[in-house]
């Protein structure tokens, strides 16, 4: 069972989460897995197929490509995020710098709970569109 009074503050840091209210929040936190790397454990490698959304709870984690470090992720922090929406490869690997706890949700999860819940769907879509906007002006060199 997930300790959701340890779960909700984390799920309300994080931008993707944060319009949710409680009960949806506990929808959420019914869908999750929580997993334990160690320090330098490869969660995924940019090719890999997409199919959940991390957030780190504990930890921290290194995002790079072949050409370098592209970001460090810190508690409350999230990736993968666009596995959720679209059946694409990785386009970056992410390793952990130390031990590192995270919360999963899976994309098969993801979306019974927008089946279930009109206002989740919407709320996440919105997010995951900003996402991809930025995603797209940091890959052409634009403002993040």
């Amino acid at each position: 069972m997930n300790d959701y009074n340890s779960i909700i503050p984390l799920l309300q840091g994080v931008p993707l989460f944060r319009e949710l209210n409680e009960e949806e929040h506990k929808a959420i936190i019914d869908n999750i897995t929580m997993m334990y790397y160690p320090a330098q454990y490869r969660i995924f490698s940019k090719g890999d197929v997409g199919d959940a959304l991390y957030i780190i709870k504990t930890g921290s984690a290194k995002v790079f490509d072949e050409q370098g470090e592209i970001a460090v992720l810190k508690p409350s922090e999230f990736f993968g995020e666009m596995a959720l929406f679209k059946d694409l490869p990785r386009n970056a690997s992410v390793e952990t710098l130390e031990e590192t706890e995270v919360v999963i949700l899976k994309k098969e999860d993801f979306f019974k709970l927008i089946a279930s819940d009109e206002n989740i769907g919407r709320l996440l879509s919105e997010e995951y569109f900003l996402r991809e906007s930025e995603n797209k002006q940091r890959a052409e060199g634009g403002a993040a």
